[in-house]
C-alpha cells in the first residue's frame, strides 16, 4: 500500500467538516472533537482513496480489519474521560487511528495488536506521522499484564463476555470500554472499577465491531 503523508487545505477542511458531522450526532466532548480535528485520517490510506478519509464510515485496511468509522472512535474515547497522563491499555491497535486520538488526549498509550502484519506496519507508519505509543504483538484478550495497572482500557473489537482479566488490570476508579455480544452485533459497555473486586456497568448503545479474538475471547 501506497502512503504520502500531504496534507493540504482540502484534507484540512474535510476534518473539520467531520467534526460538525460528529457534533450533530452527539459528540460533546470538546478534547476527543478536537483530537478527530488533528489526526490526519487521510495518511493512513492509498492516496488512491483519499476521498473516503474523513467520510464517517469504516474502511477496510487488510488482514480483515478496518479502520474503524469516526463516530465510533470518538465514541469510545469520550466514554474513557481520558486525562492527560492517563496509562491507557488500547485492544487491538488495527490501523493506529483510535491510538493517536488515545495520544492527542494526552494518554500514556499501551497498544496491542494480534495481527503481525498490522502491528510491524502500525509501529512504523506512527511514529513516522508524529505519534510514540508504546507498541506490542500478542493476545489482546488477555490484556498486558507485565505493564499494568491501566487508568484506562480500551477494546476495538467485540468481545462474547467482559474479560475478567482486563478488568484486573485496572486501577481502582479505571474505566474499561468494551462492546459486548456476538460476532454481528454488540452493546456498548462500560465498567468502572470502584473497588478491588467491585464494579459499576453500564450498557449503552449498538455497535457493529470485528470479533475480538483470543484466549479470553472468541
Amino acid at each position: 500500500m501506497a502512503h504520502k503523508y500531504i496534507d493540504n487545505y482540502r484534507e484540512q477542511g474535510a476534518r473539520k467538516k467531520l467534526v460538525e458531522e460528529l457534533r450533530k450526532k452527539g459528540i460533546e466532548d470538546e478534547n476527543v472533537l478536537k483530537a478527530i480535528g488533528t489526526v490526519r485520517r487521510h495518511y493512513f490510506f492509498d492516496e488512491t482513496f483519499w476521498n473516503q478519509a474523513y467520510k464517517d464510515i469504516a474502511f477496510p485496511i487488510g488482514e480483515g480489519q478496518t479502520i474503524s468509522q469516526p463516530y465510533t472512535v470518538a465514541y469510545q474515547s469520550q466514554l474513557l474521560h481520558v486525562k492527560k497522563g492517563d496509562k491507557v491499555l488500547e485492544i487491538g491497535t488495527g490501523s493506529g487511528y483510535q491510538t493517536c486520538i488515545l495520544l492527542e488526549l494526552g494518554a500514556k498509550v499501551y497498544t496491542i495488536e494480534r495481527q503481525e502484519k498490522l502491528y510491524n506496519l502500525t509501529r512504523q507508519v506512527l511514529p513516522h506521522i508524529g505519534y510514540k505509543a508504546n507498541f506490542f504483538v500478542g493476545d489482546g484478550s488477555i490484556g498486558i499484564a507485565k505493564h499494568a495497572p491501566y487508568d484506562k482500557i480500551i477494546v476495538t473489537a467485540g468481545a462474547p463476555t467482559v474479560p475478567d482479566v482486563l478488568l484486573k488490570q485496572l486501577n481502582i476508579g479505571g474505566i474499561l470500554v468494551i462492546p459486548v455480544g456476538d460476532e454481528k452485533t454488540q452493546k456498548m459497555v462500560t465498567v468502572l472499577k470502584v473497588g478491588e473486586n467491585d464494579y459499576e456497568k453500564i450498557v449503552l448503545d449498538t455497535f457493529r465491531f470485528v470479533p475480538l479474538v483470543g484466549d479470553k475471547a472468541w
